[in-house]
């Protein structure tokens, strides 16, 4: 609702629904009758859990991705390695990523379709 409401294209939304849909292996047709029925198999669904991160010993590094900083993570850890192989900062892990990230929440946050 909250999509319609914020004028998100209707193909958009049934563009993201349909692979919430997929992703879920949900087939058949969602109304009113068995939208609490797959909405609670889709909330009981398994997941992952992520593995723990030792904030102590990790290093967070996010940059701007761009066509030219294709490079740049295996260059980054190439440096790292050559440099600090010895020193005790190598304890710590660079993690690295970027802010350009395509993915259906930064759409959402970022972008206002009219």
């Amino acid at each position: 609702m909250d999509l319609l409401v914020n004028k998100y294209p209707i193909k958009f939304i049934d563009q993201h629904l349909n692979r919430l849909l997929l992703k879920f292996n949900i087939n058949e047709l969602l109304n009113m009758y068995n939208y609490n029925t797959l909405r609670q198999r889709v909330i009981d669904t398994p997941y992952e859990e992520k593995a723990p991160v030792d904030y102590k010993k990790t290093l967070f590094v996010h940059f701007t991705y761009c066509q030219n900083m294709t490079t740049f993570p295996r260059k980054f850890h190439s440096l790292w390695n050559k440099y600090f192989k010895q020193s005790p900062i190598n304890e710590v892990t660079p993690i690295l990523g970027t802010r350009n990230v395509n993915n259906l929440q930064r759409r959402l946050v970022h972008t206002r379709h009219t």
